[in-house]
């Protein structure tokens, strides 16, 4: 008999979710030159956008989500409702505040709204672009959700999100 688990809400902007535990981390940390923003759209969305510079050695732009410590345990897949603009993205999930490190895949966007579906057991750990020698993501825990954008390329991006939920 197989047990059914309800869908774990990470964020969902149509109902009334804000900005308030985003925060956008451009690649300024290291030097680079990048712009990112996150706002509130006019229609319950949030949008992600702004350039990607590769100047001083840039080359990214992030928004990170505080989910605070949320219990993950008998989910496997993280699924995404979001408009691309056709680009690639990262979703990085962190297991621990003291971990220096995440556990990210990358998913191509089409341009139109459509449904991400990440298995977390494929998230790899990564720190600093590089993957780690450690066994996929299998944690308990998440106490963080970052989108990136980091494709190599001077360009702009927008990302709109609707909501994330773990199945």
């Amino acid at each position: 008999m197989a047990i059914t688990i309800n869908n774990l809400i990470l964020f969902d902007f149509s109902e009334n979710s804000g900005p308030g535990k985003w925060q956008v981390v451009n690649d300024g940390v290291m030097g680079g030159l990048s712009r990112g923003a996150f706002k509130m759209s006019e229609n319950g969305t949030a949008l992600f956008t702004g350039i990607v510079s590769l100047e001083n050695n840039g080359g990214f732009s992030s928004v990170r989500y505080n989910t605070g410590i949320t219990n993950v345990e008998g989910y496997t897949i993280l699924e995404i409702y979001l408009k691309g603009d056709g680009k690639k993205y990262q979703v990085r999930i962190q297991e621990n505040n003291d971990d220096y490190f995440s556990y990210i895949t990358s998913f191509q966007t089409s341009g139109k709204w459509e449904t991400i579906e990440l298995p977390l057991k494929e998230m790899f750990p990564s720190f600093r672009g590089q993957k780690l020698d450690r066994p996929n993501f299998n944690g308990k825990t998440i106490v963080g959700l970052t989108f990136l954008i980091g494709n190599k390329k001077a360009e702009p991006f927008t990302l709109e999100l609707q909501k994330a939920y773990l199945k």
